[in-house]
């Protein structure tokens, strides 16, 4: 297929669709794969999600997907009719993960601008081969009706229903006005689906324009008029509204229950087109007036749709609007003025809607990690079955929202901890039970808000981390370079991180190749996170992820180091004094620290680390900012502290590359940019030094 199509709003809502269709569908396999049951809700929900897939992707010509939605189509087309006994269920959720793992691979080409081109062929024969064994299975029975069964090439094609007679008594009759979001684009493609899903549990379906595929005229009119659907159906009207809103792109609903003399007529109006044109007296907007009877309201979809690229111009411009805040609110023209109150009000109030407005926005692009979180559902599952270790996934706090920037960088750090958990920490089940644990292990996946952080932590109830063997390793490789005596347990668990690191003696497919860990530790750095190890040998080894809610826009502390400005990140900031020469103590080595409270923290002259020339020559001629993070706090030794400041984060230039002790770079109220100080990298140095 041309790639052009890969711009086209059709691709697009294909793509989006049924990405959404598959989580959906992997999740309800994965809660229900354990009760070694499927119950007939389930059941028609696979049925139907397939079924739907299927049908979009054979419109849009994608005839790998559509097969293989097609034979899944068929086994449980079967299984929800005939129900037979003898079912391997985990073979069924094979079978149906496999297909989801191809049809996401085909979806993500697609994504990428690239042919759907894989054989899907392999898995259609597997199905084949399984559901003519369950059919074999229950052949000795004579309540099953082979000829009952659609045979497997047998395409489903809906039409339009030209039966004049009402249906019978205990099936309800409907009528339906769908308005679809402005803007939308293809409203006939999309009432062309909505009927096709509607099809699985209704009967006797017409529709109002009839020839919505055929007549591309029919798009003006939908947007127009609405689209109005006639059917009968068992279900209860809750039951109808539900199916229909769960429908991307659905503005509002007019959904009610009609007599038999208004649905013969309207039947027979919309097999005839009467309002399209072939009926001169009937207007257009008697359409509208179908619904007129509705229960009071109609249905709306309060959500809409919108470009990522859109939300982060909209971010971008707020983050212009708060340096050009600062810039007027601090003009130098205006520093020797001495009547400024009314401008000061007025900024006062500028500053205000400023805040709302970043506040909103910032909401708008917070994610909850229930999608990131849920995905590991399936790392799970696979890991245990092909380990035979018996794991459950505990999952707390999902609903913790973060920025969708920096929940791109949590997955694979999330994926390698509950790898590494599985595969390192939670022991076989035979040892399990020598050491008198519950069979059945556990990893617990935690999000919760604290402050302007968010902490993920992973937790096992596994064997927990051999201290012993780590430091042994850390030593052989030159990880380490204090003596044993002055490490704490935290520094040892903390080496797993670094790059190369492995205590695993053999490669297999999940671990023993030195890598892993260190990506947690890099994608948690470039967010401006930290990683903290625990473990109680035993007992199991807990992994928290310290990371910001937002990196777009931060409170920063201006100091002043030389000449120059840096911003210090307020949330890392613990306290700044001046120092006493008193509690200053200098090592033989030559290293100086200070003495605060009974506790000794090493001391980072920031003028010397960036070489920059400062009058300061003693500490207690400059101000101390004690900073701190998971792994440790430091003193730095700055020239003054100029004040608070909202700022907005920029990437530095990629001409300058990565500076040590640098995360990012920033404009001040002159217009002049100001580098932000990387406390996190700053307090490893002072260590290593």
């Amino acid at each position: 297929m041309d790639k052009s199509l890969s711009k086209e709003p059709m691709l697009e809502m294909f793509i989006f669709e049924n990405l959404q269709l598959l989580e959906q569908l992997e999740q309800t396999i994965l809660a229900h794969e354990k009760e070694r049951c499927l119950e007939n809700a389930v059941i028609n929900e696979i049925f139907r999600i397939m079924h739907t897939i299927k049908g979009s992707a054979a419109m849009m010509m994608y005839d790998s997907i559509s097969s293989l939605a097609h034979a899944i189509e068929d086994l449980f087309f079967y299984i929800r009719e005939f129900h037979p006994d003898e079912m391997d269920y985990s073979k069924i959720c094979d079978i149906v993960l496999d297909g989801i793992d191809f049809i996401k691979n085909e979806i993500g080409k697609l994504e990428e601008d690239q042919e759907a081109d894989g054989d899907s062929s392999p898995f259609v024969e597997n199905i084949e081969q399984y559901l003519l064994l369950i059919k074999e299975a229950s052949a000795n029975s004579n309540l099953i009706n082979e000829a009952a069964a659609r045979p497997a090439g047998l395409q489903k094609k809906f039409y339009i229903s030209t039966s004049k007679s009402p249906p019978t008594e205990n099936i309800k009759r409907y009528h339906a006005l769908i308005y679809f979001t402005p803007g939308c684009e293809m409203e006939n493609i999309r009432a062309f689906n909505l009927v096709h899903k509607l099809k699985d549990q209704a009967d006797q379906i017409d529709y109002l324009p009839a020839d919505i595929i055929e007549n591309n005229d029919s798009v003006e009119f939908i947007r127009e008029n609405g689209f109005a659907v006639i059917f009968t159906t068992h279900l209860q009207q809750e039951a109808i509204n539900e199916l229909f809103m769960k429908e991307a792109f659905i503005d509002s609903l007019d959904l009610r229950v009609m007599e038999d003399e208004e649905w013969e007529i309207e039947q027979l109006r919309a097999r005839n087109q009467i309002i399209l044109e072939e009926e001169p007296s009937v207007s257009n907007n008697e359409v509208r007036e179908i619904g007129a009877n509705l229960h009071s309201g109609s249905t709306r979809q309060s959500l809409i749709s919108v470009n990522v690229d859109k939300l982060d111009r909209l971010m971008d411009m707020v983050g212009e609007l708060v340096i050009s805040e600062t810039m007027v609110a601090f003009n130098p023209d205006l520093m020797t003025a001495t009547k400024l109150e009314n401008f000061h009000k007025a900024t006062r109030q500028h500053r205000k809607i400023i805040n709302e407005m970043q506040d909103l926005v910032m909401s708008i692009r917070m994610v909850p990690l229930s999608m990131t979180f849920r995905k590991m559902n399936r790392v799970v599952r696979d890991m245990s079955k092909k380990l035979k270790k018996n794991v459950e996934m505990v999952i707390i706090g999902e609903e913790t929202e973060v920025d969708k920037n920096i929940i791109e960088h949590l997955s694979d750090p999330i994926m390698h901890l509950i790898r590494n958990a599985i595969d390192h920490g939670i022991e076989s089940p035979e040892k399990r039970a020598s050491l008198g644990k519950s069979p059945a292990a556990r990893v617990y996946l935690e999000a919760k808000n604290e402050g302007g952080d968010v902490y993920i932590i992973i937790r096992d109830d596994g064997a927990g981390l051999n201290k012993d063997k780590i430091l042994e390793r850390a030593r052989a490789r030159g990880l380490m370079q204090k003596p044993d005596s002055n490490l704490s347990d935290g520094e040892i668990y903390s080496t797993i991180l670094l790059p190369g690191f492995s205590t695993c003696e053999e490669i297999s497919e999940f671990s023993g190749r030195g890598v892993g860990m260190d990506v947690v530790h890099k994608n948690i750095e470039e967010v401006g996170g930290a990683v903290l190890v625990d473990s109680t040998p035993g007992q199991g080894t807990t992994i928290t992820m310290k990371i910001p809610l937002t990196l777009a826009i931060i409170n920063g502390m201006r100091v002043k180091v030389g000449n120059s400005i840096y911003i210090l990140p307020i949330t890392s900031i613990k306290e700044s004094f001046k120092a006493k020469p008193d509690n200053i103590i200098v090592d033989p080595d030559g290293n100086e620290m200070l003495m605060v409270r009974g506790e000794c923290y090493p001391v980072l002259r920031l003028h010397q680390k960036f070489r920059i020339e400062s009058a300061l020559k003693e500490i207690a001629e400059g101000i101390i900012v004690i900073v701190q993070n998971d792994s440790g706090s430091i003193c730095l030794l700055v020239d003054a502290l100029l004040g608070e400041q909202q700022v907005v984060v920029k990437a530095l230039p990629k001409f300058i590359g990565k500076i040590a002790g640098i995360s990012a770079c920033t404009l001040l109220a002159d217009g002049r940019a100001c580098l932000i100080i990387d406390v996190a990298n700053l307090i490893i140095l002072a260590k290593v030094k």
